[in-house]
């Protein structure tokens, strides 16, 4: 394989000079003593990192694939054998039968083929690392002490050897990967040697070619877990930037005759630029890759310019153009760019197509999920309400968070719907499985649900309609639900489940319990026996928590006992604002890859008849683009505060309004809902509209007098200096601004 140029050494290059050299042979002689003496698969040199904190591979010597299961890095805490050597200073075995179980707790980490051996390279009280090495387990199931004492021994001379180089300023600095040399010399010299000078260990057969596949493996275990494009970038990075020396990486792929960037690292940003969203008809050599199916390779910059002297100068000297072919199709294209000069031979180019045809599946596989799991997301948020509706006596508020892409969207949803004779509807419900056939699924069940509530049956009643229409049509899902029923002028709460979570009730007396309603069968399935309800009468300050089991983050039974403590937490946290509470409850939950579901939380709180409050909600709605609604808007607030005997914050609220309801109406396709509600010592106005990025407060400056942004969030400066407190928060597929003015 090629030398790299001068001044442009590959971080994985072996022909170093002076004291890298002796290192590299005092490594590699040590590895090779410790493989034949101990009659081993492989051996391996750690070298502890100080700034790290960490134990880095250093020289592997072996054969496959015994080297390609050893761990890079480790932990000095770490489960593994070489991790304890070096903490217990002492020689430490995994996998032998007779090693005690103190000893085989580390081992803790899966079936492993092999016994590892290691001792710590200790000299005059400093260590410098571990020498491990990995045995096929003793038929006689004993290690014999000469072998333990033989590796010892080796240990100490390659410490000693160490020590020696430290005294002479020899760096023990790691490489971002180790060196590779194989077990088997002698008759397997090759004329491969000498072409091996960029590569591996020089004057070593064998350890050039051995390097390349090293990372070839490596890079097809990484990109077998990679769950999404960034990990993929990433494998790619690590496994083919990095190895060869590259400053550029960028992964391109073709849609509608153009190339996008997907992934790039590295000084990568001219490059980005001129190439995203470039033509793929030719013309450029990544266009070309793409027409031609072959890879382009250019050694400098100047033969760059003969194939293509219009081309851009994005800083790079030399170019390895690859293609990206799967399902026997060329989707894109592989860049990397190179600071300096580079020689590709053939064996270096083999190793670059192998990779880029390992990539190109993998990137085809992470964009087709998450291209599925975005359309899963939008199909379940168009199916979530637009806002909830509230009643002057209670007060909701919602969240919901989709599962991770590597699940796929589960089929969680909520609804708050008014009505007949003064009845609020709280609906929360969780339909099987994931993806987008439990989010379609989930509009048929929530339809269904909703239907029947509308007609003013009871909840018991609700579910026994909506379960058996739902089991007549034969769906092959089925759902838990919870559909509480609140009679806002008596407090009356009537709750009936279908497989589902209870709600939790916090009462006045700052208690939170699960309500202890039926748990009854899902909807879905077919059962002889009725919903059953459970009725409880609210005292004014009651807070309802309705919620998915994705609360818990996983498949637990302890979900309740999971989410009455998370409520419990987050109300002391939050104090008695609605909002905030529901934003400690989401933060709370925990992230992917513990949760593996949806989840949704619904929040209602029953003011009833607080003592000197009024209780009183004025509403008006304003249609959408009309840039006239916002003097509606002030009028609607003075007249509000004139009725309630509150003109004193009149002129404040109005100058609030207006600059809140105009952000909506420019930046928000939809209507825009405004809502004012009193209380004994302040208002409360609440403005929702669709749009689900929100407002971010700016301050005013020369610089941002060109920024659609700063321009976006300056009416929040105005607002954040007169409420006494305000927020955002989602509201079904929108959001709310929400404010409180002192009166």
């Amino acid at each position: 394989m090629s030398r790299h140029a001068a001044g442009s050494p590959s971080p994985l290059c072996g022909a170093a000079e002076g004291d890298a050299a002796a290192l590299d042979a005092l490594l590699a002689t040590a590895a090779r003593e410790a493989v034949e003496r101990m009659d081993s698969e492989a051996s391996i040199v750690y070298l502890y990192s100080p700034s790290e904190r960490q134990l880095g591979a250093a020289m592997i010597c072996g054969t496959p694939p015994s080297i390609f299961m050893v761990p890079e890095r480790l932990a000095p805490d770490a489960p593994y054998a070489s991790a304890q050597a070096w903490q217990a200073g002492s020689v430490v075995v995994i996998g032998e039968p007779w090693v005690s179980p103190n000893e085989a707790r580390y081992a803790g980490l899966g079936p492993f083929p092999y016994t590892v051996v290691s001792t710590p390279l200790i000299f005059a009280e400093r260590r410098f690392g571990v020498l491990t090495v990995l045995r096929m387990p003793s038929q006689a199931g004993t290690l014999s002490d000469d072998l333990r004492e033989q590796l010892r021994e080796s240990g100490d001379r390659l410490a000693r050897g160490l020590a020696s180089l430290v005294e002479q300023g020899v760096s023990l600095a790691l490489r971002p990967a180790p060196l590779l040399v194989p077990a088997v010399f002698g008759s397997r010299s090759s004329s491969a040697a000498s072409r091996a000078g960029g590569w591996g260990l020089p004057g070593v057969p064998g350890s050039a070619p051995m390097t390349c596949m090293y990372h070839l493996s490596k890079l097809s275990d990484a990109l077998n877990e990679a769950l999404d494009t960034d990990d993929v970038t990433q494998a790619a990075r690590m496994r083919m930037m990095t190895p060869f020396g590259a400053q550029v990486l960028v992964l391109s792929l073709v849609r509608d005759g153009r190339l996008w960037v997907v992934g790039h690292s590295g000084r990568s940003a001219e490059t980005v630029k001129h190439l995203h969203g470039s033509r793929a008809d030719g013309g450029t050599p990544e266009a070309d890759t793409v027409l031609g199916r072959d890879p382009r390779f250019f050694r400098d910059r100047a033969g760059l310019l003969a194939a293509y002297p219009d081309g851009p100068d994005v800083g790079q000297n030399a170019w390895a153009f690859l293609p990206l072919r799967a399902s026997g199709r060329t989707t894109g294209v592989c860049s990397l760019g190179f600071a300096k000069e580079h020689s590709f031979e053939s064996e270096e180019q083999a190793v670059l197509m192998f990779m880029a045809d390992m990539v190109a599946p993998a990137l085809q596989r992470t964009r087709l999920s998450e291209s599925e799991h975005m359309l899963a997301v939008s199909l379940q948020k168009t199916l979530l309400p637009r806002i909830l509706t509230d009643l002057p006596q209670v007060v909701t508020t919602a969240r919901y968070l989709p599962a991770p892409a590597t699940t796929g969207v589960g089929g969680d949803w909520y609804d708050v719907i008014t009505l007949p004779q003064d009845k609020m509807g709280l609906i929360v419900g969780d339909v099987q499985g994931h993806g987008i056939e439990s989010s379609a699924a989930m509009g048929q069940f929530r339809s269904t649900v909703l239907a029947y509530a509308t007609e003013g049956h009871g909840p018991a009643a609700v579910l026994n309609r909506a379960g058996k229409c739902l089991a007549a049509l034969g769906t092959e899902l089925t759902a838990t639900c919870c559909f509480a029923c609140l009679d806002t002028a008596g407090g009356l709460l009537e709750v009936a489940l279908a497989g589902h979570p209870a709600p939790l009730l916090r009462g006045p007396d700052a208690e939170v319990h699960a309500l202890d309603a039926p748990p009854n069968v899902p909807l879905g399935m077919q059962s002889d026996s009725p919903y059953q309800a459970f009725a409880i009468t609210l005292e004014a300050g009651s807070l309802l928590l309705l919620y998915t089991d994705g609360l818990a983050g996983r498949q637990t039974a302890d979900v309740v006992d999971i989410a009455q403590s998370m409520l419990s937490v987050g109300i002391r946290e939050a104090g008695g604002n609605l909002e905030r509470l529901a934003d400690r409850l989401t933060a709370a939950v925990p992230d992917p890859p513990e949760r593996r579901d949806d989840v949704v939380l619904l929040l209602a709180r029953y003011e009833g008849a607080l003592p000197g409050a009024h209780g009183r909600v004025n509403r008006m709605m304003i249609q959408r683009h009309d840039l006239r609604g916002v003097r509606t808007a002030r009028r609607f607030v003075r007249d509000s505060m004139h009725e309630w005997g509150r003109d004193a914050t009149a002129d404040d609220l109005e100058l609030i309004v207006s600059e809140v309801v105009t952000n909506a109406l420019i930046h928000a396709d939809s209507e825009v809902d405004l809502r004012l509600r009193e209380y004994p010592d302040h208002v409360r106005l609440e403005v929702r509209d669709s749009a689900s990025a929100p407002p971010i407060p700016s301050s005013i400056s020369v610089l941002e007098e060109e920024s659609a942004q700063a321009e976006h969030g300056r009416g929040l400066v105005i607002v954040d200096g007169l409420a006494r407190i305000w927020g955002t928060s989602p509201s079904g597929r929108g959001k709310t601004v929400w404010l409180e003015l002192a009166t």
